[in-house]
């Protein structure tokens, strides 16, 4: 099966936007064929519509922005609000102190406590569990907005907190 050319300069259109080069570049005759069984890229591209986010955070925390900027390169619309006290935030959404961590995002009816991956957030969202939200507990080296300049990074579980507070795993990140 071969990619439609129209197709292919739809899918293109955001390659072209961001390196400046013009659609007659898209060279639609070396489209290599593909399999019948193969994944067209279309299917492959995520069409999931994103809820507006709310960040509550220290005005003085870097990492925190560094998060908020890692959530708006994926795509999610980010409001930001520097707040005195996050514990305040914490207690009216439901965080458990044990899953504490430097910032809190509201989505969507959840709660997302601190370096959580926007990937997890996209799946939490996608899957719609009977939770108040997900926590990526503390501050895990190496998680977004906390990376390490040489790339590594620890082991780290982000939970899923249940409407009674009970936690149970929602994502493994391995070290790297």
């Amino acid at each position: 099966m071969r990619i439609h050319p129209l197709a292919l300069t739809l899918l293109l259109l955001p390659v072209v936007a961001c390196t400046g080069a013009t659609p007659a570049a898209a060279d639609t005759a070396a489209v290599p064929a593909m399999e019948a069984d193969a994944t067209p890229v279309a299917q492959a591209v995520d069409t999931q519509v994103l809820p507006r986010m709310r960040v509550h955070k220290t005005a003085t925390c870097g990492c925190c922005g560094k998060w908020v900027e890692h959530m708006q390169r994926d795509g999610f619309e980010v409001e930001t609000i520097d707040v005195e006290d996050l514990a305040a935030v914490k207690t009216r959404l439901g965080v458990p102190a044990a899953m504490a961590s430097c910032h809190t995002a509201e989505i969507d009816g959840y709660f997302v406590e601190g370096h959580v991956p926007a990937a997890d957030v996209r799946r939490l969202l996608a899957e719609r569990p009977d939770a108040r939200g997900i926590a990526a507990p503390g501050m895990p080296m190496g998680s977004p907005g906390m990376e390490m300049p040489d790339g590594r990074s620890q082991a780290y579980t982000v939970e899923l907190v249940a409407t009674d507070g009970t936690h149970r795993p929602f994502a493994e990140h391995p070290a790297r």
